[in-house]
């Protein structure tokens, strides 16, 4: 990312929010967390500094236990997925929970990987679903609430509170990594109209304000200008009108599943 990005729009349109005295949620989930490395080091000194805990999805199979013995009160653990292993056939997108595998493989995959970052992080755990890719089908729903889940998180808006009975949705919504380009930041431009949309679709009412509105971002691939534009950004928002979101103690009120999740990462 050359120079800095234009933020008049955004500027323009948290000033609307605040003439309207709307709060916007906010939260922010990394993925794919295993062990302590310079990159989540520097998530964790980022974190403090915006006073915006992280949710970091924690890949169970591979996770050790010195991210557990070393990991910042800042960051709080979630679940991602069992092994981040895509189960998809040739030519199909990539996904660990995908339809079209046995569910007893999926459903003993999931029951191991709370069981094992429950061990791992004890009560410092959130009952969290984070699937790989953001990808899953929606008859796992219901399996993750029974299975003790209290809480999904995929890509883009959701159009329920919940996703099964007791399975709070609680989604991603930007993304600042060019996956299928050039591996850094996403045109400032570009993110800059998308944080717009999504937030006049909110105050329009076209979109549901409940949902904080979600960073998703991935600190071992981060490059310097992925770093610069998401602290830009989550401090712009936390000027404005947003108030840092917290996992709620029970789910809310039933209202029908999503499943949003066609973001692709690695």
């Amino acid at each position: 990312m050359t120079g800095q990005p234009d933020w008049s729009a955004l500027d323009a349109e948290l000033r609307l929010w605040q003439r309207a005295g709307l709060t916007l949620p906010l939260w922010w989930r990394d993925d794919d967390a295993v062990a302590p490395t310079p990159a989540l080091a520097r998530l964790t000194t980022l974190s403090e500094a915006l006073e915006l805990p992280v949710h970091l999805a924690v890949i169970p199979a591979r996770a050790e236990q010195t991210l557990a013995d070393n990991l910042s009160p800042q960051l709080i653990p979630v679940v991602h997925g069992w092994a981040h292993k895509s189960h998809s056939f040739l030519r199909q997108r990539k996904s660990e929970f995908s339809p079209s595998r046995a569910m007893k493989a999926k459903q003993s995959e999931a029951k191991s990987a709370l069981h094992r970052l429950q061990n791992l992080f004890g009560d410092r755990l959130v009952p969290m679903f984070v699937p790989p890719w953001n990808r899953i089908g929606d008859e796992m729903m219901p399996v993750l609430a029974d299975l003790g889940y209290q809480a999904v998180s995929t890509y883009k808006p959701r159009s329920a509170v919940e996703a099964a009975p007791g399975l709070l949705q609680m989604n991603t919504h930007l993304d600042p990594i060019d996956w299928r380009g050039s591996r850094s930041v996403v045109d400032p431009t570009v993110l800059v109209e998308q944080t717009c949309q999504n937030l006049q679709d909110r105050r329009l009412g076209h979109a549901d304000n409940r949902e904080a509105f979600g960073i998703l971002t991935h600190h071992l691939v981060h490059d310097a200008a992925i770093w610069s534009f998401a602290e830009a950004l989550i401090g712009r928002l936390l000027q404005g009108p947003a108030e840092v979101w917290q996992f709620p103690t029970a789910p809310q009120t039933n209202q029908g599943a999503s499943t949003n999740n066609d973001q692709e990462q690695i």
